[in-house]
């Protein structure tokens, strides 16, 4: 063979194993191009679990107290105040994020008080707002105080303040007066004031005047003692205990066979006027 031979037969040889090298090269690039989108595939699929994860809300059967923040709707324990967005759901029942605006208001007025012994529900300040939206004519401060006084005093004795205050709406006409009583006798309940020439009692403050109210109210309650000193001057007047329910005032604390009607009347509108002032957030009144 001749030296062309010879070169042309390394020269083919070198060619192949140049073809062979380049395809392993190919082959190896294409497997690690393989293994790249593999890697890839499982980070996008990683991510759009972790992605799904966070988006979905999380049901816990949570059986501790509410926190701060929760609200139960019937069978509903819903949490706003987490800052990772998981509603706490009692029963497995799912509330999205996006539905807390369309849950119904729950919102209930419980039914007034029937006996007059027991613990009030409005607070104070929502006692004076109720007084003033019926009276404009009373200065605020003025409405908070006497407000304030019939807790303090009610509580002192056992005696449910949301009553004692709506059979003072009664009585004064919130705080209008106009009959036998007038402003300057601190007589909130029309104690004495029998008719022409029996205008009822006068007291030396609010405080004791609230106070005669209240021992009044207990009288006609229960045969419980007092807590506090007597200054009722017709507290003896009463026979004990004859009346626990206020539909026992009506012709006995007053002739009026509606009076007991007329109270129940007020602390429905007084009950009406607070729990619209619900705080839908707390599911609590908001005494402002």
């Amino acid at each position: 063979m001749s030296k062309y031979g010879m070169v042309v037969e390394n020269t083919s040889k070198n060619t192949e194993k140049k073809q062979i090298n380049a395809e392993i090269r190919l082959i190896g690039h294409f497997k690690d191009f393989y293994m790249i989108k593999q890697l890839s595939l499982s980070c996008f699929f990683i991510i759009l679990l972790m992605i799904s994860c966070a988006a979905s809300p999380v049901v816990v059967e949570d059986q501790r107290p509410l926190e701060t923040g929760a609200r139960e709707t019937g069978s509903l324990v819903v949490s706003e105040s987490s800052s990772s967005g998981i509603s706490l759901v009692s029963h497995s029942e799912l509330v999205e994020e996006q539905d807390l605006n369309n849950l119904p208001d729950m919102r209930i007025i419980p039914p007034v008080p029937e006996m007059i012994m027991g613990k009030g529900r409005i607070g104070a300040n929502n006692l004076a707002a109720f007084l003033l939206q019926h009276n404009p004519g009373i200065e605020q401060i003025a409405a908070e105080y006497l407000s304030q006084l019939y807790t303090q005093e009610a509580a002192i004795e056992g005696v449910n303040h949301d009553v004692s205050f709506a059979q003072m709406c009664l009585e004064t006409g919130f705080l209008h007066f106009g009959g036998l009583v007038t402003p300057d006798m601190n007589n909130f309940c029309g104690l004495g004031a029998t008719g022409p020439g029996y205008h009822g009692e006068k007291f030396p403050s609010p405080r004791i005047g609230v106070r005669a109210h209240i021992q009044h109210l207990k009288a006609y309650a229960t045969d419980e003692p007092l807590e506090q000193d007597l200054v009722d001057p017709r507290f003896y007047y009463v026979r004990f205990g004859s009346s626990p329910a206020i539909k026992g005032l009506a012709g006995t604390w007053a002739a009026d066979l509606l009076y007991a009607e007329k109270i129940k009347n007020i602390l429905e509108r007084l009950y009406r006027f607070s729990f619209s002032r619900m705080d839908i957030e707390t599911w609590e009144i908001v005494d402002k």
